[in-house]
């Protein structure tokens, strides 16, 4: 009886197609993250401040999905997110053709990356929600834990291969002095991604019942109190995650001296670790709760904190790795659980609106938080990396207050989060 179910099933080949669709949008994200772009900053005159600034427009970007509450009406969900999705990929791809600009125009070199990055992540923001209730629609209730992992070990594993030939290929470009010849070579390759991304979105079937969530008010959702517990979780994480993370490009490109290649092999270690971790992690938060699954996801996190900590040009080789494996492990439960908390705690016809409206706070909410401590970076870096008297690099010093954070998180997560009641329980009222 199963199987003719399985084989009945109208949507089987659409969710492969959002498995594909999940690892080309994440081949772009690797190229406009990381020491990816700080290598564009840096040949544009930005300082490692700036730098960690632009890596959390990620987070801004965010604040680009409340938009989705106003686009629930939209008749194809489909169109619009395609459409949005080639102009993102685009923008992203302009980022790498900046330092092309004439040198007469040196502080116009870095507003248009600015400029063109934050497009991009706002883009792609304001249609993330309609896009993953879309996609996410085609997937069982009760196995969206294994579905996701699986979803992200393609990703991951995908990512290890194109991770390798990017850097090594940066690597053999600068080796022979053509710097420029590497942002040629990202640009091509974000604008191939975005013709097969454009082509799996385009044969990925939406479904034809009419979807409630048009009459759910954002009074409404802000009146849910369960939602807002689980939103107020996604803001702390974002905050500790951004008091550090968007500093790490520079500071391996830079202090650590690590090279394309090397940063590429620490992704794919970081890859195996996360794939090894995600289908036992999905499993564990189908049967025993996301909650408690993120839980132990964040006790991973602040060792991983910890690890950077101790990070120096003298560690960096050993502990740096240490780091990206224990963030591996950490995320692999992180990235999805934050999803199905929402997904766990909020009714069905609400769900796109609520994950709008947390995604929304929680990414302004990471990248004000960069911003505040970009001068705090700058300030070390121009006190010749001392800070009350101590030798240390601005990046480790922040990830110490990160690793704090991620244990008071957990104290939330245990105290808060756990004691939710389920949709079944409460409801949206209008």
């Amino acid at each position: 009886m199963n199987e003719r179910i399985k084989e009945n099933d109208p949507y089987r080949k659409s969710r492969l197609l959002y498995i594909i669709q999940a690892a080309l949008e994440y081949f772009v994200s690797i190229i406009v993250a990381g020491a990816y772009l700080a290598k564009v900053t840096t040949a544009v005159g930005m300082s490692e401040g700036m730098t960690g600034v632009l890596s959390s427009f990620v987070s801004l970007g965010c604040g680009m999905q409340l938009i989705a509450l106003f686009l629930t009406r939209v008749r194809s969900t489909k169109r619009l997110v395609v459409g949005a999705s080639v102009i993102n990929q685009l923008l992203f791809a302009v980022v790498y053709l900046t330092p092309f600009l004439p040198d007469s125009m040196a502080g116009g070199k870095s507003i248009v990356l600015l400029i063109s990055l934050l497009l991009a992540h706002f883009v792609m923001n304001a249609v993330h929600s309609p896009k993953i209730g879309w996609l996410m629609s085609l997937v069982d209730d009760h196995h969206r834990g294994v579905f996701t992992a699986k979803k992200e070990m393609v990703s991951l594993l995908g990512g290890m291969l194109f991770t390798f030939l990017m850097g090594s290929m940066m690597d053999a470009f600068e080796a022979k002095g053509n710097q420029k010849g590497a942002f040629i070579f990202c640009a091509i390759a974000i604008s191939v991604l975005c013709l097969f991304h454009t082509l799996v979105l385009l044969l990925t079937k939406e479904r034809e019942e009419k979807r409630t969530v048009a009459h759910i008010s954002f009074k409404a959702i802000l009146g849910n109190k369960s939602l807002l517990k689980v939103t107020l979780f996604s803001v702390l994480w974002h905050i500790v995650n951004y008091i550090s993370l968007p500093f790490y490009g520079a500071y391996q490109i830079g202090a650590l001296g690590f090279s394309m290649t090397f940063v590429s092999l620490l992704s794919i270690i970081s890859s195996l670790a996360r794939s090894a971790c995600s289908l036992p992690m999905g499993r564990f938060a189908d049967k025993h709760s996301f909650a408690n699954a993120l839980i132990l996801c964040f006790g991973v996190k602040a060792l991983s904190f910890v690890a950077v900590t101790f990070t120096n040009p003298s560690t960096g080789y050993i502990l740096y790795p240490v780091y990206m494996v224990l963030q591996a492990v950490a995320l692999s439960g992180i990235n999805s659980g934050t999803i199905n908390l929402v997904y766990d705690y909020v009714p069905s016809e609400g769900r796109v609106a609520a994950l709008a409206m947390q995604n929304s706070i929680a990414g302004v909410a990471g990248f004000l938080t960069t911003l505040a401590v970009s001068p705090f970076v700058d300030y070390v870096k121009a006190q010749g990396n001392v800070f009350l008297g101590i030798h240390a690099y601005p990046q480790q010093i922040l990830s110490f207050v990160s690793a704090v954070g991620s244990v008071g998180i957990i104290f939330y997560l245990v105290f808060v989060i756990r004691k939710i009641r389920r949709p079944e329980e409460t409801e949206i009222k209008e």
